[in-house]
């Protein structure tokens, strides 16, 4: 026979947990203003079913961060004619939701909020700044309907260098944990921090590799994928500094670099690669988190 308190053998007994509550209390994610702009991810690269899929998955993130989240995907070289809209076509319809919206908020006597501020919040679908692409995704901008804002691209930020790290890891080039015990034969000691867009990009990827070499403890230097040499010169820099065995890690999320161009990359610096960021789930927080930023929403869970 049980009594109120456990069973009568006197086994121990899992019982609920307390809510938690006071200011050790998690807080609830905040939740988008109802009529809030919508938040279009502009993707670049050639459009294909597996980068749909990859900006799908990030705005499955995002909106599990920001409960009613109206999120969109526009395509930088999209075709509105095909299954890929394109950056200026997804405003546009965004526009056009938008002012029925508000007319039927109007015919409803106010009973329906209006929708509030510019249509739409336009997030690059970038690790770091490409001059090239961002003036595409602003002309893109100036040639459609609605009233968008371009919101900054995701980096640099050290959740990118978690991802890195995390990438790293998987191929086997660096380790999961600095604290664990075991060691990786095949661990890089030296890491060639590839990004394509430029100098600036190089620039602004070389704040991410100083996170990433604090997370590794081992030197990391930013190069351009797409300048002719660079990747090269970055290698050959390592090596003379000490560097034996080195790793190429992508400052990439994917679409935005042409076909075959890590593997160049890899064969002139003479190291293996991991793979690049792709739907690492802390591309959807930090998506959010810049579009939180461009209308000034509160969103502290957004870039945790």
């Amino acid at each position: 026979m049980s009594s109120p308190t456990g069973p009568a053998n006197g086994l121990p007994v899992r019982m609920p947990r307390p809510r938690q509550t006071g200011r050790h209390r998690r807080p609830e994610p905040a939740a988008a203003p109802e009529g809030a702009p919508a938040l279009v991810l502009a993707v670049p690269g050639a459009p294909s079913a597996s980068s749909r899929s990859l900006a799908e998955e990030i705005i499955s993130i995002g909106r599990s961060e920001l409960p009613g989240l109206d999120a969109r995907i526009g395509f930088i070289e999209g075709d509105d004619a095909s299954e890929f809209p394109s950056l200026s076509g997804a405003l546009d319809t965004v526009a056009s939701e938008r002012a029925a919206r508000a007319e039927f908020a109007r015919a409803a006597d106010h009973e329906v909020p209006a929708p509030t501020g510019p249509d739409a919040v336009v997030v690059p679908l970038l690790a770091g700044p490409d001059g090239g692409l961002l003036r595409r995704i602003r002309q893109a901008l100036m040639e459609s309907s609605a009233a968008a804002e371009l919101a900054d691209v995701l980096g640099p930020h050290p959740l990118l260098a978690e991802g890195l790290h995390v990438r790293l890891s998987e191929a086997g080039l660096a380790r999961a944990d600095r604290a664990r015990l075991f060691t990786v034969t095949t661990a890089a000691d030296g890491i060639v921090l590839a990004t394509t867009g430029g100098e600036e990009a190089v620039q602004a990827a070389g704040i991410t590799g100083m996170l990433l070499a604090a997370r590794l403890a081992v030197p990391v230097k930013a190069a351009a994928l797409d300048e002719e040499g660079s990747v090269a010169a970055v290698a050959e820099q390592l090596r003379r500094e000490g560097s034996t065995l080195l790793a190429l890690a992508p400052y990439l999320i994917g679409p935005e670099a042409a076909e075959g161009l890590l593997d160049t990359a890899c064969k002139e610096a003479d190291c293996a690669t991991a793979e690049v960021l792709g739907s690492y789930p802390a591309l959807g927080k930090l998506a959010v988190a810049q579009y939180s930023a461009a209308l000034g929403i509160t969103q502290g869970a957004a870039a945790r």
